[in-house]
Formats: structure tokens, sequence, C-alpha cells
């Protein structure tokens, strides 16, 4: 009974922007035909109703796990998209009505209405109704937008290739190739054959490492399970390695017992065994070369605003002393100012991920936008302070939302070249 209020609350807010919409709608179509303006009405409402309907028998009447994750995520897509567009377009409306408002605020203060006789212009559309279609224009793009993000965006991997000039690097590892993923998200996969095409690309290219930086679940470690045959595919000459992220700990998942959820972390951390991937636990690495060797450390998730701090970078850093260049795994990328530049500065370069990019944004040429940025000061690509270097990958999976529009799903590929 305790979520009732919050529920009736979210209800009254999605009925009151169906509402509002509908004015322009129904203010549209006003030149149409009784029969026409009764079937734009029908359809517009038949939506919302709908929606209900499905929402109320999908979270109060069929049992939680008759409908599978993907299921359930598609469902919660097709009801959500529309209001996501419908918000967008009421930022136009309410630029008109706002505009009205201060003309009808303004007459209230005059005495007469101009006696001078009119002046004929051009016809011309008046602001009302171009800002109207233009509100019902912005929701329609969004939707076509948002539902291209999934038939298309979700799995259209991109390489993205970066060389990182690193102090003291080692002659035998001059060129070193990496190839990074972050973010897999297992749990919220539709597309076995496209995750694989995602796999097969990153080992077209034969990296010498390989690094997993973190959130290979949602939640539950049996997420992962149809997805092993995939990933243990990844192999790199010099080892795979990989850190947890904050989803890994289950922290978001109603357990029945604490003695479920470390059960659960265990069997998360016996997957990427299974995976054939070396996961640092607040731990390091040497990689080794020939006779010359550089340091690899791995932490735990730690993060700022909110999230999780597990991990424990002076027990990693313990003992790196001999290594002339330090790489680092750390999943949350705010990791890196609040500890990795001002405390442990010999360390070269930080490999995250975790923002996503928030799977929304735009990147063209050298311009970059996404919403995420106003919360991450790092979230997409290539950091540089001094000496230190930070990448944070864009994620290869994704989460709420199963789809991605103008952020695709990454694939890293970093050189390391001599400073």
């Amino acid at each position: 009974m305790n979520r009732l209020p919050a529920i009736l609350l979210t209800i009254g807010f999605f009925f009151l922007l169906d509402l509002y919409v509908f004015q322009a709608v129904k203010t549209l179509s006003r030149a149409s035909s009784l029969e026409t303006r009764r079937l734009i009405s029908t359809i517009y409402w038949a939506i919302p109703v709908a929606s209900l309907v499905v929402w109320i028998v999908t979270q109060f009447i069929i049992p939680p796990d008759s409908l599978s994750r993907t299921t359930r995520q598609l469902i919660w897509s097709a009801l959500l998209i529309p209001y996501f567009a419908k918000f967008f377009g009421m930022f136009l409306l309410l630029i008109d009505d706002v505009v009205r408002f201060g003309k009808w605020v303004v007459s209230l203060f005059q005495s007469q209405p101009p006696t001078t006789a009119p002046v004929v212009d051009a016809p011309t559309i008046p602001r009302s109704e171009f800002l109207m279609k233009s509100a019902l224009a912005v929701a329609g793009t969004t939707v076509a937008g948002f539902t291209y993000g999934i038939i298309s965006g979700a799995h259209d991997y991109r390489i993205r290739r970066v060389r990182v000039p690193v102090k003291n690097l080692p002659k035998a590892f001059e060129g070193i190739k990496i190839a990074q993923l972050s973010d897999i998200h297992s749990g919220s996969f539709f597309n076995k054959t496209a995750v694989q095409g995602g796999v097969d690309m990153l080992m077209a290219e034969k990296p010498d490492l390989f690094f997993f930086t973190g959130d290979l679940v949602n939640n539950t470690a049996d997420e992962v399970k149809n997805y092993i045959d995939i990933f243990k595919k990844v192999k790199a000459p010099l080892g795979q390695f990989s850190v947890l992220g904050n989803h890994d700990y289950g922290d978001y998942y109603q357990w029945p017992s604490v003695e479920a959820k470390i059960k659960n972390l265990n069997d998360l951390k016996d997957a990427h065994r299974l995976l054939g991937w070396d996961l640092l636990l607040d731990e390091h690495r040497a990689i080794k070369v020939g006779n010359e060797q550089i340091g690899l450390l791995g932490i735990q998730n730690w993060g700022m605003g909110g999230f999780a701090k597990y991990g424990s970078l002076e027990k990693a850093h313990q003992r790196t002393d001999d290594f002339s260049v330090k790489l680092l795994l750390s999943h949350d990328p705010s990791h890196w100012n609040a500890q990795v530049t001002s405390q442990f500065k010999d360390i070269d370069v930080a490999f995250a991920g975790h923002t996503h990019g928030m799977q929304f944004g735009v990147e063209v040429g050298g311009f970059q936008w996404s919403p995420v940025q106003y919360r991450y000061k790092q979230w997409g690509g290539l950091y540089t302070q001094g000496d230190q270097h930070l990448y944070v990958n864009r994620g290869f999976g994704y989460i709420g939302y199963p789809g991605r529009v103008g952020i695709l799903p990454e694939i890293t590929l970093m050189e390391l070249v001599s400073a």
C-alpha cells in the first residue's frame, strides 16, 4: 500500500501530459470533418488507455517470472517512448501558452484597442499553429528516433581507435594494442547473433591485451549464462583482465537474504573465471613481454555521487614501485579526479566505463554532446591531465532503454606509444 500514492501521482502526471498535448491535436484537427475528429480522438486516447491496461496486467496480474527480462524491457520501452515524445513536444506548446498568457496580461492594461486599419499581409501561418505543428513534429521525430535506436542502434558496434603517448614506456610495449569492452549488461540483450557479431569485430583486430571494465550483468549472475559461450571467445596473447562495476554486486535487486546476495556475487566471480578473464579485486598484475614489464592495477567499483565505494586503490597500488608504467582498470570515471590524479600520479592510463554516454546524444566530427555530461566531467573518449590519461568507453550493451540514439556501442582499440 505504500506504493499507492506514488502510483496514483505517476498516472495523474501522465494523464495531464496526455490531456495537454491533446489540446494541440484537437486544435490542429478542427478544420476536419466530425467523423475524422472523432477517429483522431479515439486513436489518441486508445494508446494511453492500452498502455495503462498493459502496465496493470504486467505489474499486478501476471506472475513476475512469467515474462522474460527481454519481453518486460521491450514492453516498458513501448509504454514510455510515447511519453518521452510528448514530454519533449510539451515544451514548444508551453512557449505558445506563455506568449498567449503574456498578451492577455498586457491586454488588461490597455484601455482601448487600436483604431487604425489593419495592414493586410501575405497569408502566413499563425504562430500558435506553427508551434503546435512543431510540437507534434518533435514528438513524432522522437518516437521514430527512439524506435530506430532499438532496431538499429542497440547493436551498431563501432571500433574507436586511439593512440596514447606514455612516458617511460618499455620498448617491448611500443605499439601494443589493447582492446576494451565495458558495460556489457548481458541481462538486457535480445539479439544474440548481433552480440556475436560485435565479439567477432573485436577479435578480428587481434589485440595484444583485453580489458573489461565492469557491469557484466544488470543485477543477477544468471543473466550472463546464455552469453558465456560468446564472450569466452575473447582472447589476447598477453591476457584478459576484468573488474567489477556497480551493477555486478546486486545492489539494485531485492534479495531474499544476505546469503543469497553474497552467493550471487560469488557466482558472478565464477562467471569471469568461466570466461577466462582474470578478475582483479583491488589487485595488480605484471604484464610481461620478454624481459620487460608494465603494471596493471584493477579495483572494485569506486564512484562518486552516491555510488558504492567498494574498491581500494591503495591496496592495489601496494608493491608496484618497480613498474615504470602503470595502467588502471576502474569502472567509474569519477574515480579518476577523486583519487587518481590527486593521489596516484604515477598511474599513466586509466580505463573506465559506466556512463554509457547515456545511450543518447550527438557525436559528429569533433563535437560531442550528451545529457550525461552534466553529471560526469569525463563521460566518453580520451581525457588527459598532465601526463595522466583516462579513457571512458561508451559501453558495449545497454540498460533500461534497450537501444542507443547517437551514442553507439563501443569497442575500444588503444595503442600505446612512447611519449
